[in-house]
């Protein structure tokens, strides 16, 4: 169907009426470059009719989900093989981005890997696979072999071609050395050569014949790649040596120089550089790796009243789970008895091991150090923390960041522009270079199809990310894709809700002010006993304060809790009261001179409450919502980095205000309403800020998803996390500067890596092509570039295939600093 009428059948959830068909389809109709619309409620399918050149699969998707319903999208993640260059994976994105009913195609050449959403009932698996072999290409998929496998095996290959090689080019310079320091050789020149041509030909057919794999491939469907480059420059080389060697009668002078060292060590090195690269490659994926390696093997579990162990994969959720000390606890769980120190440094980053006790979570794969304790399971296999972590950073390093799409565009047009650079530099020096004029126009040819690198491009961005994701990960920050990554650096706000972010998400005591000659200890425990019957956080709080004291608390009578004043119960034959101004007036209770100590704690952001015993004023206990113990070193650590810090909350402008202070926030943004956050996001926006959103609550969410980077914190919900960019695992404020500091790293690597592809392209190129012959015409190369640059300017192919093997190993090189950083 022409590009004008594609059509295409969308699977529409969440329809339940002919009211909600006729939304979807109104919908539809109202968007541009659409010309026909059916929706279908038995069904569940829209039927549109659109120009494919005006709107896409994808923004149709999206004008369904704005109408309030859903499409059924699948997702598919699998290996490609046969990839050599950025100009390989533009092509095979372009291939099944031309699949009807494909949304998004994404290709990573670190990896090796494609990833695409779709249409199930428009796509098959076997649409994508045919449409990446039509590419010249192959799928691998992770059931047939798994990607570390598949990784080792080309590793192997590579290794055994390589040695090879090596060997063989070794025999052939050593035979090359006649022509090369220009003596006689021992044997006739005509049998010498023939030697040269028997050594080189499995070099260039058995070690080279990737090369030639993956240029018929590209071949086939009318394109060009970084194979096609080595495989015409090499044959060049190759077969003007063959004709030299076998029909030397062909040239004027009845015989001609043979270059089969040039094409042999040209192959040799690009084998050794692609060697280097792969396992370069490993490296940059050691952190899933590592990841992987956590988890435990076995499980004992209680069943039956007896202990079993068992293989890790068989533990179900709501199996009890005992761990004793120095083991590692084998799945997610929460614990029902014992408790222990638990070591979570492998899957949060922080150092100090948590105190775990009953009705804990607990975290698989993380190390149990001191006691013993018994745990119910709740996340196994797929579902328990580690799992999920290790498929949030392999899809990270599967995404693409937006600076990479120069290097995309370029990567393109780049070997097609090479080969009729290559073919102009042949003809220009054929017709208007000195003599040997063949000579130095085929050497210069395949100089300018060996040098130039279209690896390095690809590489530069995927291979930071992955390691820049990777490190993340072991550090307890968990990154969405490489566009968060990239919005990351370019921050100038960030927005810290306060309840749970800033501050411990609960209130706690803070102070008791004891009058009439009671001691703290007696006034909390009448006032605790009292409160053990209420269910308001505020009276949780003091129950749980005393408990921590080690003060018993007594059974209380008469409890009764008017709603939103206090409490009255009678303590061992006391009356004890606990509540707000109105509450004492109301029971006849004098403040006598409580006022002032009541307007301290209020002007603190805390929240004081009295407290009368038989009538008679008897103190206060104040409760607040307490700061983080490192809230203020993250805080300092925003504004040392140059970011304006804000706070947003829905308390009042008083408690807002007092935490401000005390953490040295100059922006406040109070008496925010949950659906509010957003739009207070938007307008901070709409000054000119790039805004981080920092929370943890399912009313973060909106505003998480609107900021430009969403942060959440990891002892949050499961939907603020879904809203994020980026999560921090630990629940540690302080983990918002160290992911800011990751991505100015990983951003700088990238740009490094780009300036180095580029400019090593665009340098030595023309320098292949002979553009600094003009300038050492006569032969004055200084003495410390002849080895490079020979007497007049050329450079030499073989140190062409050097320098193109050693640039996608220096990109590969400085992506694999950022391993080493501190964050």
């Amino acid at each position: 169907m022409s590009e004008e009428g594609t059509k295409i059948g969308i699977p529409v959830t969440g329809m339940s009426c002919a009211a909600c068909a006729r939304r979807v389809e109104k919908a539809l109709s109202k968007t541009e470059g659409v010309s026909g619309v059916n929706v279908n409620l038995a069904t569940g399918k829209a039927t549109v009719e659109y120009d494919s050149g005006a709107v896409d699969l994808g923004e149709l998707v999206g004008i369904i989900e704005g109408a309030g319903y859903g499409a059924e999208v699948r997702e598919a993640s699998f290996g490609i093989s046969g990839m050599s260059c950025a100009s390989c994976v533009g092509r095979v994105e372009k291939a099944l981005r031309k699949v009807s009913g494909v949304l998004y195609a994404s290709v990573n050449l670190a990896t090796g890997k494609a990833r695409v959403e779709y249409l199930p009932d428009v796509v098959e698996v076997r649409d994508l696979e045919l449409a990446v072999e039509g590419a010249g290409y192959g799928m691998v998929w992770e059931e047939e072999e798994p990607a570390e496998d598949a990784r080792e095996r080309e590793y192997a290959e590579l290794r055994s071609r390589f040695l090879v090689a090596a060997v063989l080019t070794a025999l052939i310079l050593v035979g090359s050395l006649p022509m090369m320091l220009g003596f006689m050789p021992p044997v006739p020149m005509g049998w010498l050569n023939l030697g040269l041509l028997a050594l080189a030909t499995p070099v260039q057919f058995w070690a080279g014949r990737r090369f030639y794999e993956g240029a018929w491939g590209a071949l086939k469907h009318g394109q060009a790649n970084m194979n096609t480059l080595v495989a015409v420059g090499t044959s060049a080389a190759y077969l003007y040596s063959a004709t030299a060697t076998l029909a030397p009668g062909l040239f004027a002078s009845g015989r001609a120089d043979v270059y089969f060292d040039t094409s042999a060590l040209i192959i040799t090195l690009i084998l050794l550089g692609r060697l280097l690269e792969a396992r370069a490659r490993g490296r940059t994926n050691e952190a899933i790796k590592r990841l992987a390696g956590l988890q435990a093997k076995t499980a004992r579990i209680l069943r039956n009243g007896e202990e079993q162990d068992i293989p890790v994969e068989d533990v179900e959720v709501g199996d009890i789970v005992v761990v004793r000390p120095g083991e590692k606890v084998p799945v997610d769980g929460r614990v029902v008895s014992g408790e222990s120190a638990v070591d979570e440094a492998m899957i949060t980053g922080e150092p100090m091991p948590v105190h775990k006790r009953a009705g804990d979570e607990v975290i698989g794969a993380t190390i149990n150090k001191t006691g013993s304790f018994k745990f119910e399971a709740t996340g196994v296999g797929e579902d328990m923390a580690l799992s999920q972590i290790m498929r949030m950073v392999e899809e990270a390093q599967g995404s693409k960041a937006p600076i990479q799409r120069l290097a995309d565009r370029v990567s393109g047009v780049f070997v097609p522009v090479v080969m009729v650079l290559a073919a102009i530099t042949f003809l220009v020096w054929l017709f208007l270079g000195p003599e040997p004029a063949f000579t130095l126009a085929l050497l210069n040819f395949v100089a300018v199809l060996i040098i130039a690198c279209p690896c390095a491009m690809g590489l530069a961005t995927p291979t930071s990310i992955m390691v820049g994701t990777g490190r993340g990960a072991e550090r307890g920050i968990l990154v969405k894709g490489g566009e968060a990554l990239e919005r990351a650096h370019k921050l100038t706000t960030v927005v810290l809700d306060k309840t749970g972010t800033l501050t411990k998400g609960e209130p706690e005591l803070t102070d008791v002010v004891a009058t009439s000659g009671l001691t703290e200890n007696e006034l909390l425990r009448l006032v605790a006993s009292a409160e053990r019957g209420s269910e308001h956080p505020l009276g949780e709080a003091i129950v749980r304060a005393a408990g921590e004291r080690g003060i018993e608390l007594v059974e209380a009578r008469g409890f009764d809790a008017p709603t939103g004043r206090g409490v009255r119960a009678e303590i061992e034959g006391r009356s004890v009261l606990v509540g707000n101004r109105g509450f004492m007036e109301e029971a006849g209770v004098s403040e006598d001179g409580l006022s002032p100590r009541f307007g301290d704690l209020s002007a603190a952001g805390k929240t004081p409450v009295f407290v009368a015993v038989d009538g008679e004023p008897a103190g206060l206990v104040a409760v607040a919502d307490v700061v983080r113990e490192e809230s203020k070193e993250a805080v300092d650590a925003l504004r040392g980095m140059g970011l304006e810090v804000a706070m947003l909350t829905g308390d009042n402008a008083w408690t807002a205000n007092a935490v401000a202070r005390e953490l040295d926030i100059d922006r406040v943004l109070a008496e925010v309403l949950p659906e509010d956050k957003e739009g207070e996001v938007k307008k901070l926006q709409a000054g000119g800020r790039v805004v981080a959103m920092v929370g943890d609550g399912i009313n973060d969410a909106p505003a998480l998803a609107r900021a430009d980077v969403g942060i959440a914190i990891g002892t949050g919900t499961d939907v603020a996390m879904e809203a994020a960019d980026l999560t921090l695992v630990s629940g540690d404020v302080r983990g918002v500067a160290r992911a800011i500091r990751l991505s100015r790293a990983t951003i700088r690597n990238i740009k490094q890596n780009l300036f180095w592809a580029f400019a090593y392209n665009v340098f030595l190129i023309p320098v292949a092509a002979g553009v600094l012959y003009p300038f050492f015409a006569g032969g004055t190369v200084p003495e410390l570039l002849r080895p490079f640059l020979g007497e007049y300017g050329f450079l030499n192919p073989v140190l062409a295939a050097a320098a193109m093997a050693l640039s996608s190993v220096t990109v590969l090189g400085n992506a694999l600093r950022l391993r080493r950083i501190k964050f």
